[in-house]
């Protein structure tokens, strides 16, 4: 993996770039669409590149661990050949959703030993297994195993949660360089920056994944209960000491603003479910704000979902029909609210990216900031 620093913007952190995989190219700031169990719901994989323009997806490893299972993973070659898709793909190490388990997990030295959320059964994830498991999915990005930190954790215990996580992170390499992709095509690790929201631990955490000299780095931990205030704070720590020529990954961020404020902090990649969560539920995201489609005001609105004329995808939907499909319940209507949602997420990013390239970025996103914020 190669990624080439094209330009900073003058009055912020905020960085364009250009990652290259074996499966393709990334334009950052990049968002990538979750696929949790192999598929962003309810999208096709031409929509994706088609509409969307997504230049790369998410996979979740706790939820392909369980279901399919790597077995059936393995014998379809992977998951770029089990889901048709052909660009790049990042899995993260399934740390978060063990930790979103609560009490049906049990953390220990070994590893974190869990009751499936689908029928109960016991299972352990090791730094060591995780790799395994992760090199069977074949994601050309992978995550090192660590613990997701609660928000509100206190100072003693976010410390010894660091240390546990960054003793993890040196079995993950060693695994890591102990084995093979399998698949013929190269993959690479990023280590997770944690430290809650202390900025001597995420300090800390910088100064260790570093020594790594790894293709890149995530920063793992933030939007799981901290204020926004606290989260930025922690990017920008974090930021100021990682590597200027690897791209910067924040885990699981975020709403529009929270990404427009990371991108600002000198973030390249994030990924979130909010687009297609949020969307399945009638809320829209739009280039003027956000919109709740149930409400009754949009009932006989027979105008595009944006009213700037964006419609980020081909399909020009009007708000009218949008609203009675999700107030019926149709699949029609969250498969349309996810994509008209996720282009946006794309178009934002891809925007931003434009605004870096010709020194313009401040003004726009300040602009923009005040736009995302509004409830139409």
């Amino acid at each position: 993996m190669n990624f080439e620093l094209i330009t900073t913007s003058s009055g912020s952190r905020a960085r364009a770039g250009k990652l290259t995989t074996s499966h393709g190219q990334i334009e950052t700031p990049i968002f990538m669409p979750v696929g949790t169990a192999g598929s962003v719901k309810g999208i096709h994989s031409r929509d994706l590149k088609d509409d969307i323009k997504a230049q790369i997806i998410l996979g979740n490893t706790y939820h392909l661990y369980l279901r399919p299972g790597i077995s059936v993973i393995e014998s379809a070659g992977g998951l770029h050949k089990f889901n048709g898709w052909d660009g790049p793909i990042l899995t993260d190490s399934g740390g978060f959703q063990v930790f979103s388990l609560g009490d049906i997990r049990k953390l220990t030295e070994e590893g974190a030993r869990f009751q499936s959320h689908i029928d109960g059964s016991y299972h352990l994830f090791t730094p060591e297994n995780v790799i395994d498991i992760q090199r069977s999915i074949g994601a050309d990005i992978i995550m090192a195993f660590d613990e997701c930190t609660p928000g509100d954790a206190d100072f003693d215990y976010s410390k010894k949660s660091l240390e546990l996580t960054q003793r993890w992170l040196e079995r993950c390499f060693k695994q890591f360089n102990n084995t093979q992709p399998k698949y013929g095509y190269e993959q690479s690790l990023f280590p997770i920056v944690q430290g809650s929201t202390y900025p001597e631990l995420r300090k800390a955490a910088v100064a260790h994944v570093k020594t790594f000299e790894a293709d890149g780095y995530a920063i793992g931990g933030l939007s799981v209960g901290e204020e926004e205030k606290i989260m930025y704070e922690m990017v920008e720590v974090a930021t100021a000491d990682l590597p200027e020529n690897k791209p910067r990954y924040l885990m699981g961020v975020g709403t529009p603003v929270n990404i427009l404020e990371a991108i600002d902090r000198g973030i390249d990649m994030f990924d979130c479910v909010m687009p297609t969560r949020n969307g399945r539920n009638g809320m829209l995201f739009t280039s003027e704000g956000v919109i709740n489609i149930r409400n009754k005001k949009w009932q006989n609105d027979h105008s595009e979902i944006d009213k700037n004329g964006h419609s980020f995808v081909d399909h020009h939907y009007s708000k009218a029909y949008l609203r009675h499909l999700i107030i019926s319940g149709e699949m029609l209507g969250a498969q349309i609210a996810s994509q008209h949602n996720l282009a946006f997420y794309l178009w934002l990013v891809q925007e931003s990216r434009e605004r870096i390239l010709d020194s313009s970025f401040e003004s726009w996103k300040k602009e923009m900031t005040l736009k995302l914020m509004q409830r139409i």
